[in-house]
Protein backbone atom coordinates (compact mmCIF):
# COMPACT_ATOMS: atom_id res chain seq x y z
CA UNK A 1 0.00 0.00 0.00
CA UNK A 2 1.82 3.46 1.37
CA UNK A 3 4.67 1.55 2.34
CA UNK A 4 7.65 2.45 -0.45
CA UNK A 5 9.26 5.19 1.19
CA UNK A 6 9.04 3.34 4.73
CA UNK A 7 10.62 -0.02 3.49
CA UNK A 8 13.81 1.41 2.99
CA UNK A 9 14.80 2.44 6.27
CA UNK A 10 14.06 -0.41 8.60
CA UNK A 11 15.52 -3.00 6.62
CA UNK A 12 18.91 -1.46 6.63
CA UNK A 13 19.02 -1.74 10.44
CA UNK A 14 16.69 -4.89 10.78
CA UNK A 15 19.37 -6.59 13.04
CA UNK A 16 18.60 -3.75 15.57
CA UNK A 17 15.16 -3.27 15.22
CA UNK A 18 14.18 -3.87 18.81
CA UNK A 19 16.42 -0.66 19.68
CA UNK A 20 15.27 1.62 17.54
CA UNK A 21 17.10 5.16 18.21
CA UNK A 22 16.82 8.30 17.44
CA UNK A 23 19.88 8.57 14.99
CA UNK A 24 18.02 5.89 13.07
CA UNK A 25 14.65 7.78 12.93
CA UNK A 26 16.04 11.34 12.08
CA UNK A 27 17.73 9.24 9.09
CA UNK A 28 14.54 8.58 7.24
CA UNK A 29 14.04 10.22 3.96
CA UNK A 30 12.85 13.21 3.93
CA UNK A 31 12.39 13.44 7.92
CA UNK A 32 14.21 16.53 8.15
CA UNK A 33 11.98 18.71 5.49
CA UNK A 34 9.21 18.40 7.70
CA UNK A 35 10.53 18.07 11.44
CA UNK A 36 12.23 21.68 10.79
CA UNK A 37 9.10 23.87 9.59
CA UNK A 38 6.93 21.63 11.81
CA UNK A 39 9.03 22.40 14.94
CA UNK A 40 8.90 26.46 14.04
CA UNK A 41 5.05 26.08 13.62
CA UNK A 42 4.25 24.51 16.98
CA UNK A 43 6.15 26.48 18.63
CA UNK A 44 3.57 29.32 19.35
CA UNK A 45 1.10 26.82 20.52
CA UNK A 46 2.92 27.11 23.97
CA UNK A 47 2.54 30.85 24.26
CA UNK A 48 -0.88 30.87 23.06
CA UNK A 49 -2.37 30.72 26.81
CA UNK A 50 0.13 31.70 28.80
CA UNK A 51 0.23 34.92 26.47
CA UNK A 52 -3.28 35.18 27.16
CA UNK A 53 -3.54 34.81 30.83
CA UNK A 54 -0.81 37.61 31.03
CA UNK A 55 -1.95 39.82 29.23
CA UNK A 56 -6.31 39.79 29.78
CA UNK A 57 -4.49 39.72 33.78
CA UNK A 58 -2.61 42.67 33.05
CA UNK A 59 -5.74 44.52 31.31
CA UNK A 60 -8.71 43.58 34.17
CA UNK A 61 -6.38 42.39 37.15
CA UNK A 62 -8.22 39.25 37.92
CA UNK A 63 -7.08 35.61 37.08
CA UNK A 64 -10.52 34.44 36.75
CA UNK A 65 -11.22 36.81 33.90
CA UNK A 66 -8.05 35.81 32.52
CA UNK A 67 -8.71 32.54 32.67
CA UNK A 68 -12.28 32.31 31.44
CA UNK A 69 -10.66 33.94 28.45
CA UNK A 70 -8.28 31.57 27.75
CA UNK A 71 -10.68 29.04 28.16
CA UNK A 72 -12.58 29.91 25.52
CA UNK A 73 -9.70 29.72 23.33
CA UNK A 74 -8.93 26.70 24.50
CA UNK A 75 -12.79 25.24 24.54
CA UNK A 76 -12.84 26.67 20.61
CA UNK A 77 -9.82 24.47 19.78
CA UNK A 78 -10.77 21.53 21.20
CA UNK A 79 -14.39 21.61 19.43
CA UNK A 80 -11.98 22.67 16.25
CA UNK A 81 -9.41 20.56 15.95
CA UNK A 82 -10.91 17.27 14.93
CA UNK A 83 -12.57 19.07 12.34
CA UNK A 84 -9.44 20.29 11.45
CA UNK A 85 -7.96 17.20 11.42
CA UNK A 86 -10.87 15.48 9.51
CA UNK A 87 -10.30 17.91 6.89
CA UNK A 88 -6.60 17.28 6.78
CA UNK A 89 -7.58 13.55 5.94
CA UNK A 90 -9.72 14.03 3.12
CA UNK A 91 -8.54 17.32 1.66
CA UNK A 92 -4.27 17.51 2.56
CA UNK A 93 -3.08 18.91 5.15
CA UNK A 94 -2.00 22.16 3.04
CA UNK A 95 -5.43 23.35 1.88
CA UNK A 96 -5.91 23.55 5.68
CA UNK A 97 -3.57 25.14 7.03
CA UNK A 98 -3.30 27.94 4.63
CA UNK A 99 -6.38 29.70 5.77
CA UNK A 100 -5.90 28.22 9.30
CA UNK A 101 -3.30 30.38 9.90
CA UNK A 102 -4.52 33.06 7.92
CA UNK A 103 -7.71 33.45 10.34
CA UNK A 104 -5.27 32.64 13.15
CA UNK A 105 -2.91 35.65 13.07
CA UNK A 106 -6.08 38.45 12.16
CA UNK A 107 -8.08 36.81 15.19
CA UNK A 108 -4.71 36.68 17.71
CA UNK A 109 -4.41 40.48 16.74
CA UNK A 110 -7.96 41.62 17.54
CA UNK A 111 -8.05 39.85 20.67
CA UNK A 112 -5.08 41.36 21.65
CA UNK A 113 -6.29 44.72 20.69
CA UNK A 114 -9.43 44.09 22.55
CA UNK A 115 -7.87 43.33 25.58
CA UNK A 116 -5.68 46.38 25.19
CA UNK A 117 -8.67 48.57 24.87
CA UNK A 118 -10.39 47.05 28.11
CA UNK A 119 -13.48 45.75 25.85
CA UNK A 120 -15.89 44.08 28.30
CA UNK A 121 -15.33 40.49 28.56
CA UNK A 122 -17.93 39.07 26.12
CA UNK A 123 -15.78 41.00 23.19
CA UNK A 124 -12.90 39.29 24.25
CA UNK A 125 -14.97 35.96 24.32
CA UNK A 126 -16.17 36.55 20.62
CA UNK A 127 -12.38 37.19 19.47
CA UNK A 128 -10.82 34.35 21.09
CA UNK A 129 -13.36 31.57 19.82
CA UNK A 130 -11.71 32.07 16.18
CA UNK A 131 -8.16 32.38 17.79
CA UNK A 132 -8.69 28.89 19.16
CA UNK A 133 -10.44 27.19 16.30
CA UNK A 134 -8.23 28.14 14.07
CA UNK A 135 -5.15 27.42 15.94
CA UNK A 136 -2.97 24.72 13.40
CA UNK A 137 -2.56 21.45 14.00
CA UNK A 138 0.92 20.85 13.29
CA UNK A 139 1.67 18.28 16.08
CA UNK A 140 -1.00 15.68 14.65
CA UNK A 141 -0.18 16.90 11.42
CA UNK A 142 3.60 16.23 12.13
CA UNK A 143 2.94 12.65 13.95
CA UNK A 144 0.50 11.31 10.32
CA UNK A 145 3.53 12.29 8.50
CA UNK A 146 6.02 9.86 10.46
CA UNK A 147 2.64 7.13 10.22
CA UNK A 148 3.49 7.52 6.18
CA UNK A 149 6.99 7.24 6.51
CA UNK A 150 7.33 4.35 8.99
CA UNK A 151 4.38 2.17 8.69
CA UNK A 152 5.14 -1.38 10.36
CA UNK A 153 8.41 0.11 11.64
CA UNK A 154 9.42 -0.54 15.45
CA UNK A 155 10.54 3.68 14.91
CA UNK A 156 7.03 4.37 15.57
CA UNK A 157 7.10 4.47 19.29
CA UNK A 158 10.80 6.03 18.95
CA UNK A 159 9.06 8.74 16.58
CA UNK A 160 5.89 9.10 18.83
CA UNK A 161 9.23 10.04 21.81
CA UNK A 162 10.88 12.21 19.41
CA UNK A 163 7.34 14.34 18.48
CA UNK A 164 6.35 14.48 22.58
CA UNK A 165 10.27 15.39 23.18
CA UNK A 166 9.91 18.18 20.63
CA UNK A 167 6.41 19.42 21.79
CA UNK A 168 8.17 19.25 25.47
CA UNK A 169 10.93 21.68 24.12
CA UNK A 170 8.65 24.28 22.87
CA UNK A 171 6.77 23.97 26.11
CA UNK A 172 10.11 24.62 28.00
CA UNK A 173 10.49 27.85 25.26
CA UNK A 174 7.37 28.37 24.61
CA UNK A 175 6.52 29.82 28.41
CA UNK A 176 9.93 31.44 29.11
CA UNK A 177 9.65 33.51 25.71
CA UNK A 178 5.78 34.36 26.27
CA UNK A 179 6.95 36.08 30.24
CA UNK A 180 10.10 37.53 29.10
CA UNK A 181 7.77 39.57 26.39
CA UNK A 182 5.01 39.88 28.21
CA UNK A 183 7.11 41.08 31.62
CA UNK A 184 10.34 42.57 30.00
CA UNK A 185 8.42 44.69 26.72
CA UNK A 186 4.72 45.27 27.01
CA UNK A 187 1.85 42.53 28.26
CA UNK A 188 0.80 42.29 24.77
CA UNK A 189 4.00 41.66 22.84
CA UNK A 190 3.30 37.90 23.98
CA UNK A 191 0.23 37.51 21.93
CA UNK A 192 1.59 39.32 18.69
CA UNK A 193 4.56 37.17 18.79
CA UNK A 194 2.63 34.37 18.56
CA UNK A 195 0.68 35.57 16.15
CA UNK A 196 3.57 36.34 13.92
CA UNK A 197 5.02 33.26 14.33
CA UNK A 198 2.08 31.26 13.84
CA UNK A 199 1.54 32.82 10.44
CA UNK A 200 4.98 32.29 9.27
CA UNK A 201 5.78 28.83 10.68
CA UNK A 202 2.52 27.49 9.13
CA UNK A 203 3.09 28.71 5.75
CA UNK A 204 6.50 27.22 5.60
CA UNK A 205 5.42 23.80 7.19
CA UNK A 206 2.87 23.99 4.20
CA UNK A 207 5.02 24.74 1.82
CA UNK A 208 6.39 21.21 2.51
CA UNK A 209 4.18 19.13 -0.08
CA UNK A 210 6.27 15.65 -0.77
CA UNK A 211 5.44 14.51 2.56
CA UNK A 212 2.17 15.36 3.29
CA UNK A 213 0.11 12.22 3.79
CA UNK A 214 -1.77 11.17 0.29
CA UNK A 215 -5.27 12.25 0.02
CA UNK A 216 -8.22 9.58 -0.41
CA UNK A 217 -9.44 9.76 -3.59
CA UNK A 218 -12.53 7.94 -2.13
CA UNK A 219 -15.43 10.85 -1.31
CA UNK A 220 -17.65 8.94 -0.22
CA UNK A 221 -15.10 6.18 1.32
CA UNK A 222 -13.29 8.39 3.21
CA UNK A 223 -16.59 10.18 4.99
CA UNK A 224 -17.18 6.14 6.77
CA UNK A 225 -13.84 6.71 7.93
CA UNK A 226 -13.38 10.03 9.50
CA UNK A 227 -16.19 8.75 11.82
CA UNK A 228 -14.52 5.91 12.65
CA UNK A 229 -11.60 8.08 14.71
CA UNK A 230 -13.37 8.23 17.53
CA UNK A 231 -15.87 5.49 17.40
CA UNK A 232 -12.92 3.55 18.37
CA UNK A 233 -13.49 2.45 21.83
CA UNK A 234 -9.92 3.00 22.96
CA UNK A 235 -9.38 6.87 21.40
CA UNK A 236 -12.28 7.67 23.85
CA UNK A 237 -10.08 6.32 26.42
CA UNK A 238 -7.20 7.92 25.40
CA UNK A 239 -9.28 11.27 25.33
CA UNK A 240 -10.76 10.84 28.96
CA UNK A 241 -6.86 10.13 29.33
CA UNK A 242 -5.52 13.06 27.53
CA UNK A 243 -7.97 15.80 29.07
CA UNK A 244 -6.24 14.94 33.16
CA UNK A 245 -3.39 15.86 31.10
CA UNK A 246 -4.39 18.93 29.96
CA UNK A 247 -5.63 19.93 33.56
CA UNK A 248 -2.29 19.42 34.62
CA UNK A 249 -1.10 21.79 31.65
CA UNK A 250 -3.78 24.38 32.61
CA UNK A 251 -3.72 24.08 36.49
CA UNK A 252 0.28 25.00 36.40
CA UNK A 253 0.31 27.66 34.14
CA UNK A 254 -2.11 29.32 36.24
CA UNK A 255 -1.19 28.32 39.56
CA UNK A 256 2.46 29.45 39.04
CA UNK A 257 1.69 32.47 37.57
CA UNK A 258 -0.31 33.37 40.51
CA UNK A 259 2.24 31.84 42.86
CA UNK A 260 5.23 33.90 41.72
CA UNK A 261 2.79 36.98 41.37
CA UNK A 262 2.16 36.15 45.04
CA UNK A 263 5.53 36.24 46.11
CA UNK A 264 6.48 39.35 44.37
CA UNK A 265 8.65 37.56 41.43
CA UNK A 266 6.32 37.48 38.31
CA UNK A 267 9.19 36.55 36.22
CA UNK A 268 9.77 33.31 37.94
CA UNK A 269 6.79 32.03 36.11
CA UNK A 270 8.29 31.45 33.14
CA UNK A 271 11.35 29.55 34.83
CA UNK A 272 9.24 27.08 36.88
CA UNK A 273 6.68 26.24 33.79
CA UNK A 274 10.11 25.45 32.00
CA UNK A 275 11.18 23.69 34.73
CA UNK A 276 8.22 21.01 34.53
CA UNK A 277 8.33 20.76 30.96
CA UNK A 278 11.85 20.28 31.14
CA UNK A 279 10.86 17.38 33.07
CA UNK A 280 8.33 16.41 30.88
CA UNK A 281 11.17 16.76 28.31
CA UNK A 282 13.81 14.23 29.64
CA UNK A 283 11.38 11.48 30.51
CA UNK A 284 10.52 12.12 26.71
CA UNK A 285 13.85 11.29 25.42
CA UNK A 286 14.36 8.65 27.64
CA UNK A 287 11.24 7.00 26.58
CA UNK A 288 12.43 7.19 23.52
CA UNK A 289 15.80 5.46 23.71
CA UNK A 290 14.58 2.38 26.37
CA UNK A 291 13.35 -0.81 24.50
CA UNK A 292 10.45 -1.80 25.91
CA UNK A 293 9.31 -5.06 26.97
CA UNK A 294 6.03 -4.07 28.12
CA UNK A 295 2.90 -3.72 26.51
CA UNK A 296 2.03 -0.43 26.11
CA UNK A 297 -1.28 -0.67 27.63
CA UNK A 298 0.74 -1.66 30.96
CA UNK A 299 3.22 0.93 30.44
CA UNK A 300 0.41 3.55 30.65
CA UNK A 301 -1.79 2.19 33.93
CA UNK A 302 2.00 2.58 35.56
CA UNK A 303 2.91 6.35 33.95
CA UNK A 304 -0.35 7.54 34.94
CA UNK A 305 -0.75 6.25 38.74
CA UNK A 306 2.68 8.21 38.96
CA UNK A 307 1.60 11.42 37.00
CA UNK A 308 -2.21 11.10 39.18
CA UNK A 309 0.09 10.39 42.38
CA UNK A 310 2.42 13.42 41.89
CA UNK A 311 0.06 16.20 40.77
CA UNK A 312 -1.88 15.01 43.85
CA UNK A 313 1.06 16.57 45.92
CA UNK A 314 1.27 20.44 44.21
CA UNK A 315 -0.74 21.96 46.06
CA UNK A 316 1.21 21.30 49.41
CA UNK A 317 4.46 23.26 48.41
CA UNK A 318 4.76 26.54 49.61
CA UNK A 319 8.41 27.70 48.46
CA UNK A 320 10.04 27.93 44.97
CA UNK A 321 12.60 25.44 45.75
CA UNK A 322 9.45 22.65 46.47
CA UNK A 323 7.52 23.56 44.03
CA UNK A 324 10.54 23.38 41.36
CA UNK A 325 11.22 19.85 42.67
CA UNK A 326 7.81 18.72 42.45
CA UNK A 327 7.09 20.65 39.07
CA UNK A 328 9.92 18.76 37.49
CA UNK A 329 8.54 15.37 38.68
CA UNK A 330 4.98 15.65 37.52
CA UNK A 331 6.86 16.85 34.18
CA UNK A 332 8.91 13.52 34.04
CA UNK A 333 5.36 11.69 34.73
CA UNK A 334 3.26 13.21 32.06
CA UNK A 335 6.03 12.40 28.78
CA UNK A 336 5.05 8.34 29.35
CA UNK A 337 1.18 8.97 29.04
CA UNK A 338 1.52 10.88 26.12
CA UNK A 339 4.15 9.16 24.43
CA UNK A 340 2.50 5.56 24.95
CA UNK A 341 -0.57 7.35 24.07
CA UNK A 342 -0.15 8.14 20.81
CA UNK A 343 1.74 4.93 20.37
CA UNK A 344 -1.55 3.13 20.75
CA UNK A 345 -3.37 5.52 18.34
CA UNK A 346 -0.85 3.21 15.25
CA UNK A 347 -2.39 0.34 16.09
CA UNK A 348 -6.01 1.35 17.33
CA UNK A 349 -6.92 3.66 14.33
CA UNK A 350 -7.23 2.58 10.41
CA UNK A 351 -4.39 4.78 8.88
CA UNK A 352 -6.64 6.74 6.64
CA UNK A 353 -8.19 8.54 9.88
CA UNK A 354 -5.14 8.84 11.87
CA UNK A 355 -4.51 12.81 11.51
CA UNK A 356 -8.12 13.06 12.96
CA UNK A 357 -7.25 10.61 16.21
CA UNK A 358 -4.45 12.46 16.95
CA UNK A 359 -6.38 15.83 16.91
CA UNK A 360 -8.92 14.44 19.36
CA UNK A 361 -6.03 13.55 21.26
CA UNK A 362 -4.67 17.63 21.36
CA UNK A 363 -8.09 18.41 21.16
CA UNK A 364 -8.76 16.60 24.52
CA UNK A 365 -5.56 18.14 25.72
CA UNK A 366 -6.72 21.75 25.24
CA UNK A 367 -10.38 21.18 26.69
CA UNK A 368 -8.70 20.01 29.74
CA UNK A 369 -6.37 22.86 29.45
CA UNK A 370 -8.93 25.31 29.43
CA UNK A 371 -11.26 23.71 31.84
CA UNK A 372 -8.33 23.68 34.27
CA UNK A 373 -7.95 27.49 33.42
CA UNK A 374 -10.67 28.42 34.56
CA UNK A 375 -11.25 26.60 37.13
CA UNK A 376 -7.57 27.64 38.64
CA UNK A 377 -8.41 31.06 38.18
CA UNK A 378 -11.59 30.90 40.28
CA UNK A 379 -9.77 29.01 42.96
CA UNK A 380 -6.63 31.84 42.97
CA UNK A 381 -8.94 34.08 43.13
CA UNK A 382 -12.11 33.10 45.72
CA UNK A 383 -9.01 30.99 48.06
CA UNK A 384 -5.61 30.71 49.15
CA UNK A 385 -2.71 31.41 46.74
CA UNK A 386 -2.01 27.98 45.75
CA UNK A 387 -5.36 26.47 45.67
CA UNK A 388 -5.40 26.12 42.12
CA UNK A 389 -2.93 22.91 42.12
CA UNK A 390 -5.90 21.00 43.19
CA UNK A 391 -6.96 21.22 40.02
CA UNK A 392 -4.41 18.79 38.23
CA UNK A 393 -4.99 16.28 41.36
CA UNK A 394 -8.68 16.21 40.66
CA UNK A 395 -8.29 15.93 36.76
CA UNK A 396 -5.24 13.27 37.23
CA UNK A 397 -7.09 11.06 39.59
CA UNK A 398 -10.63 11.17 37.79
CA UNK A 399 -8.96 9.91 34.28
CA UNK A 400 -6.79 7.16 35.97
CA UNK A 401 -9.63 5.87 37.43
CA UNK A 402 -11.43 6.11 34.43
CA UNK A 403 -8.40 4.67 32.49
CA UNK A 404 -8.49 1.44 35.15
CA UNK A 405 -11.95 0.77 34.82
CA UNK A 406 -11.89 1.24 30.87
CA UNK A 407 -8.13 -0.35 30.20
CA UNK A 408 -9.37 -3.44 28.52
CA UNK A 409 -10.62 -1.56 25.09
CA UNK A 410 -6.94 -0.16 24.79
CA UNK A 411 -6.09 -3.55 23.02
CA UNK A 412 -5.86 -3.22 19.78
CA UNK A 413 -8.05 -4.94 17.43
CA UNK A 414 -6.93 -7.75 14.79
CA UNK A 415 -6.12 -6.72 10.83
CA UNK A 416 -10.48 -7.87 10.12
CA UNK A 417 -11.94 -5.31 11.61
CA UNK A 418 -15.52 -5.73 10.84
CA UNK A 419 -15.94 -8.96 12.89
CA UNK A 420 -14.37 -7.60 15.71
CA UNK A 421 -16.56 -4.95 16.67
CA UNK A 422 -17.99 -4.80 19.92
CA UNK A 423 -16.89 -7.95 20.30
CA UNK A 424 -14.20 -8.17 23.71
CA UNK A 425 -12.75 -11.77 22.70
CA UNK A 426 -9.85 -12.70 25.78
CA UNK A 427 -8.01 -14.40 23.46
CA UNK A 428 -7.14 -13.20 19.99
CA UNK A 429 -8.24 -15.42 17.07
CA UNK A 430 -6.56 -14.58 13.59
CA UNK A 431 -9.59 -15.00 10.74
CA UNK A 432 -8.49 -15.07 7.36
Amino acid sequence: MGSTVTTTEPEKTSPASSRPGYGQLLRTRGAWTFLLPGFAARQPFAMLTLSIVLLVQHTTGSYGAAGAAAAATGVSMALFAPYSGRLADRYGQRAVLLPGVLVHAVSGLSLTALALAHAPLWALFLAAVPTGASVPQVGPMVRARWGVKLQGSPLMTTAAAFESVTDELTFVFGPLLATALCTAVTPAAGLVTEATLTLVGGLLFAAQKSTQPPVSAEGGHARVRHASALRVPGVRVLVVTFLGIGSVFGGMQVSLAAFTESIGEPGLNGVLYGVFAAGNMLSGIACGAIAWKAAPQKRLMVGYTALALAASALWTAHSVLLLAALGLLVGMCIAPSLITGYTLVESLVPAGARTEAFTWLTGAVALGQAAAVTVAGQLEDRLWDGAGFLVPMAGTVLALATLVTLRSRLVPRQPNRTVARGVGHRVPVTVD
